[in-house]
């Protein structure tokens, strides 16, 4: 039996909230078998995924294929053209609620494709970390001579698991679930040119000599809309959260460490203020307030979680409070190319972990897609 003590951050979830999960429609079908034999190959690679957490560690032991996947074949054909709003209610509870491993995926296939449907509990990991592991399982399932190529796609792709390596942590807390949510959302999508986001950087250099990211000029769109539909749920002020991924930052992390490299970073807003500025001196605000990431930031970051555990403050916890605000999560990045299990890139993207008020940013070639959920 293999275990790992969990991190500071991996605390904040250990109560099962904001599980990692997307649906992903290919119009060519996908052969299950493959699929099936690259789960059980890269379980030993990717332990913590088929894992059971146990009061501050994730155990391994074996893989059960029955309690991580599942597949149904339907006999009919996959609505490429239902709204939103309609996937996420046929399709948010398709995998099981609560599950004794922290990963699930559930194949469905159709007349007209596959639709595959991966479900990862936060606790093993973060967004970085979900694609990581898709898109060696992707690499695995697209190869023709798995005898051949399957110790090579395993070595490249190795991740490593040491979470604590920063600061040792012990935790003997349990968080209670959080009671399902019965707030009714509507979903929105709006799509804003690559060119633009340029433009709007420029535009501040050149005016104000300030730099300012992408990522800065979409919260700022995204925030000032939110107060535009939520100011009467949000009253006077408004909170953003954006997760900061570390690894680039922080060393000991890197690209290839599995879990949670983040840092959640919050700020508060005057919802007048929100009103009254223009986009691009909310961005500046944005980029004022986020810190100077460092080794010795991120461990002082850890010190803070400890402190909260310590004093029971369970509600700061919580990456974010829905009705102060809105989550920010930027996954423009996604390796859509890499997803390639043997029929090309998934046809359709959709994220189905949504809390209200809460903002996911894509993108395509030409543009950035954010989802936004009132």
């Amino acid at each position: 039996m293999r275990k790992i003590k969990i991190s500071q951050v991996d605390s904040i979830f250990t109560n099962g909230i904001y599980p990692i999960e997307f649906l992903f429609y290919f119009k060519n079908a996908i052969k299950t078998k493959k699929i099936q034999s690259a789960l059980k190959y890269l379980s030993s690679t990717f332990w913590p995924l088929f894992s059971e957490y146990k009061t501050g560690y994730i155990y391994f032991d074996r893989y059960p294929e029955k309690e991580c996947f599942s597949e149904e074949v339907l006999y009919q054909e996959f609505d490429t053209k239902q709204t939103s709003n309609d996937i996420y209610e046929r399709y948010h509870q398709i995998n099981p609620a609560e599950s004794k491993k922290l990963f699930f995926l559930k194949v469905l296939q159709y007349k007209n494709g596959t639709v595959l449907i991966p479900k990862m509990n936060h606790l093993a990991g973060d967004g970085y970390s979900y694609f990581y592991f898709l898109s060696s399982l992707a690499a695995l399932s697209r190869s023709k001579y798995i005898p051949l190529k399957a110790p090579i796609i395993r070595s490249i792709s190795k991740p490593h698991h040491h979470r604590t390596i920063l600061k040792e942590f012990k935790f003997k807390e349990d968080f209670a679930k959080p009671k399902p949510g019965n707030e009714r959302f509507t979903i929105m999508f709006e799509k804003i040119l690559r060119q633009e986001i340029r433009n709007a950087r420029e535009d501040v250099a050149a005016a104000l000599n300030q730099h300012v990211s992408n990522n800065d000029i979409i919260s700022a769109i995204a925030l000032k809309k939110s107060v535009l539909h939520q100011k009467e749920y949000f009253g006077n002020e408004v909170q953003l959260t954006i997760p900061i991924d570390v690894r680039r930052q922080v060393n000991e992390y890197g690209s290839k460490y599995f879990g949670n490299g983040i840092m959640l970073k919050t700020m508060d807003f005057k919802v007048e203020h929100i009103e009254t500025s223009s986009t691009n001196e909310i961005a500046i605000k944005i980029r004022k307030s986020m810190p100077s990431l460092t080794k010795e930031s991120f461990i002082d970051y850890l010190e803070e979680l400890e402190s909260m555990i310590t004093k029971k403050q369970t509600e700061k916890l919580r990456p974010f409070n829905p009705r102060r605000g809105c989550l920010i999560t930027n996954l423009s990045k996604l390796p859509v190319d890499k997803l390639n299990f043997g029929g090309g890139s998934p046809n359709i993207i959709f994220p189905l972990t949504i809390e209200k008020n809460s903002v996911a940013v894509m993108a395509d070639e030409n543009n950035f897609i954010l989802r936004y959920a009132y």
